[in-house]
């Protein structure tokens, strides 16, 4: 199957990225941090004699040397988030127990590398000339991938358990939020306070707090935490990990006065201030353009049914699969919204909204088996027809096959349309530039 037609590889050609970050934190501490990073990065060495199997390889073509590609480095920096998911999943399977101390120190600093490899690679590419529509789309694509990995992280720090899937969600409705915006704006806004910059800090800088305090900080009364708001009667009583619980919403037991006030708070944040905004921008470009604005909201039409379908799968499990799977959950609901951000992406980069959102549509596919799989339990005196344990590795494994096929297919015609490769800059590109410039461009995305 393809994803790029004729029309598509004639916009790749033409295709400019547009972005700027209003991020005070990365104008004025990150960025120069950032700049003398990259100049760590070689900008070309001899491997051959390395690599001889993948020599004359579209990906790599490694006959003369390897460019130290920006791609390298995003791959490189997100899997520093996979090892750190794996991390916590190790020692902690259900995110709901305390791994020993260096683990959360392993979370904080494989953060930090992650945030700074995927800040750099833009500036390698201007480095070396090398910028792409795939760097925008590997690039992208790691990102949105990120969310989950990160999150699980974070769950085995905070113990989160079961609610380790929120923390995945408020991630996640700001990312797409903002693709979805760039689609139709053609530019990528990060706002003064954004996720990729102040709130990965917020979130490093979490983990290494608790690598000091230990994890049983989140789970031990308040007063005790911080005592000298035990006095407060709201607080007395309670933990930290109570007050950051959504206990509300579809969890068997309802205690309301639990409330995660964290994740409320930046919930309604989300969906009161982000989302407006991202709807207002996107209308006035669809009014100008005298588009349809119901057209436009269709796109996220995907993105709600694969949450509310994960969801209404939990809400009708008779094994509370979101508690007892919480890293499979997130792995396999984080692959199918990376696949959802990838398609629109591409559809972006290619001018080819044509048929994006039955194709965005394929990552839900097997929501409704699952759904029908948890109601026979309803039939079958609470035993469900395939045992769940098996239904939420199938999804796992479906969201997997999908995301290699979508992301494998893509590399390989848009580095064939472009004459390109994925690894290796062309040698024709080549165009070492010296000391990368300090300035407030997104470096986020090439």
């Amino acid at each position: 199957m393809g994803y790029v037609g004729a029309h598509g590889v004639a916009a790749l050609h033409r295709y400019k990225y547009s972005g700027v970050d209003h991020s005070y934190a990365a104008k004025y501490i990150l960025q120069p941090f950032w700049s003398r990073f990259v100049n760590f990065f070689p900008l070309w060495m001899p491997c051959a004699n390395f690599f001889p199997s993948l020599v004359n390889m579209r990906v790599w073509n490694l006959d003369s040397g390897l460019f130290f590609s920006p791609n390298m480095i995003t791959l490189t920096g997100f899997m520093f988030l996979v090892t750190s998911a794996l991390l916590g999943v190790i020692y902690s399977p259900q995110l709901d127990s305390p791994p020993p101390w260096w683990v959360h120190f392993a979370h904080g600093l494989l953060l930090f590398l992650y945030q700074t490899f995927d800040a750099v690679d833009g500036k390698q590419a201007r480095r070396t000339n090398s910028s792409s529509p795939l760097g925008e789309l590997f690039d992208h694509g790691c990102d949105a991938l990120a969310c989950a990995f990160e999150s699980i992280a974070f769950g085995s720090t905070a113990m989160c358990g079961r609610d380790t899937f929120w923390f995945w969600v408020i991630s996640a409705v700001p990312f797409y939020g903002a693709t979805w915006e760039h689609y139709f704006t053609n530019t990528l806004i990060l706002p003064a306070i954004n996720g990729p910059t102040e709130g990965l800090m917020l979130i490093y800088v979490v983990h290494f707090f608790t690598a000091i305090v230990g994890a049983e900080w989140w789970a031990q009364q308040f007063g005790k935490s911080v005592p000298f708001l035990s006095w407060v009667p709201f607080f007395n009583g309670r933990t930290i990990f109570m007050l950051m619980t959504p206990n509300i919403l579809l969890n068997k037991s309802y205690e309301i006065f639990y409330l995660n006030l964290l994740l409320v708070i930046l919930q309604v944040f989300n969906f009161s201030v982000f989302s407006p905004l991202c709807v207002h921008n996107v209308y006035k470009v669809v009014q100008a353009r005298k588009g349809s604005m119901l057209l436009a909201l269709a796109m996220l039409y995907p993105f709600a049914v694969l949450l509310g379908g994960v969801l209404t799968w939990d809400y009708l499990s008779p094994s509370d699969i979101i508690a007892n799977y919480p890293h499979l959950i997130v792995v396999g609901t984080g692959l199918a919204f990376g696949f959802l951000v990838g398609r629109l992406i591409l559809a972006h980069l290619c001018d080819e909204p044509k048929g994006l959102k039955t194709g965005m549509c394929m990552s839900l596919l097997y929501l409704p088996f699952a759904i029908a799989n948890a109601l026979t339990a309803r039939l079958n005196d609470g035993v469900p027809l395939v045992d769940e344990s098996v239904v939420v590795l199938g999804f796992c494994v479906f969201t997997v096959a999908l995301y290699l096929h979508f992301a494998t297919s893509v590399i390989h015609e848009i580095t064939t349309a472009l004459g390109i490769y994925c690894f290796r800059a062309s040698e024709e590109r080549w165009s070492f530039s010296g000391q990368a410039k300090n300035d407030d461009s997104c470096d986020l995305i090439r």
